[in-house]
């Protein structure tokens, strides 16, 4: 059996991995089957739902790093997406993740006979290196340092001061990078996927969380919705799911989301709009309508510090009507 290609694609909370990996699904060579592995640092699965619409299949780690527990969230999905024989796996780590220890797996055994890993692709918001919580980040630092190749995302959004900073930071990293650019909207074009990877240090110790495994937030039969805080690596996330017959009110919904002062909020929710996407960093909302119809409303919040959960979570409640 020939090796399925696979590639790493990367980059901090909110620098727009999920619209780079629609982007490749959408651009992909049309006789291709392709899936797609993605952890997320929160409980409820959002980005799934999400790249689901492209077509793609999709496994989804969520609860935080998918290397952890021994690798088992890592090694059930990639063996459940590797017996559906796709053509390429892309693999999405939560931004909150270090690639090293993937890196690591995917080229040991028994992957290394099955995968043909190529370029890891890091994206980078320009915007965000001269602040503190990105730079300090040892994490933000090793995704750049492992990547074979580097995208300044969002350049219709940054000055040409901040593009500068990102270029000369780049440059800054030790090892040969087969790619540096940048593009608007996570446009990555798919011969990216096929450069060269380079073998890479990183400074970065990861340590294991062997407590308990990662499970799926799943609604009971009778259960209108549920939530789910995690934390780790300075952060920590409050997600909720809610039943399919949930429905919120478009507008109410849009000012509640941009007036949360979080670091991310990502979501997939029925609204009395129809159902839509919402992406929000630095309270600015994204929304991209979605052709699901009756699927489960799911959102999540991440930032450095606890929010008031319990409020939010009533503000939530008070908005829902029969579907």
């Amino acid at each position: 059996m020939s090796q399925i290609a696979a590639n790493i694609i990367t980059g901090f909370l909110g620098v727009g991995k999920t619209t780079a990996i629609r982007h490749l699904l959408a651009n992909k060579p049309e006789h291709e089957r392709w899936a797609i592995l993605v952890n997320e640092f929160g409980e409820v699965g959002v980005d799934g739902a999400i790249l689901s619409e492209q077509g793609a299949l999709v496994k989804e780690v969520p609860g935080g790093c998918m290397c952890c527990v021994a690798g088992l969230p890592m090694t059930v999905g990639l063996n459940t997406l590797l017996a559906e024989q796709p053509d390429r796996i892309l693999i999405e780590p939560t931004g909150l993740g270090h690639p090293k220890d993937i890196i690591g797996k995917l080229t040991q055994p028994p992957f290394d006979g099955t995968l043909s890993l190529g370029a890891t692709i890091t994206l980078v918001d320009p915007r965000c290196i001269d602040d503190v919580r990105y730079r300090e980040n040892q994490n933000f630092h090793d995704q750049i340092a492992l990547a074979d190749v580097v995208v300044a995302n969002k350049l219709d959004q940054c000055s040409e001061a901040q593009i500068a900073t990102f270029y000369n930071y780049v440059a800054a990293f030790d090892g040969e990078k087969s790619l540096v650019t940048g593009v608007e909207q996570g446009a990555l074009e798919t011969a990216w996927l096929a450069l060269p990877r380079h073998a890479r240090q990183a400074h970065y110790h990861h340590h294991h969380n062997d407590a308990e495994p990662m499970t799926t937030l799943a609604l009971g039969p009778d259960d209108t919705y549920t939530r789910k805080e995690n934390q780790g690596q300075g952060y920590v996330s409050c997600g909720w799911l809610f039943a399919a017959h949930c429905c919120f009110p478009f507008d109410a919904l849009y000012g509640l989301l941009s007036n949360i002062n979080a670091q991310r909020i990502k979501a997939v929710v029925n609204t009395d709009e129809g159902f839509y996407a919402f992406n929000v960093a630095n309270q600015v909302v994204t929304v991209t309508p979605m052709s699901i119809e009756q699927a489960e409303s799911r959102i999540e919040v991440i930032d450095t510090d606890a929010l008031p959960w319990d409020e939010l979570e009533s503000i939530l409640l008070s908005f829902l009507t029969p579907a």
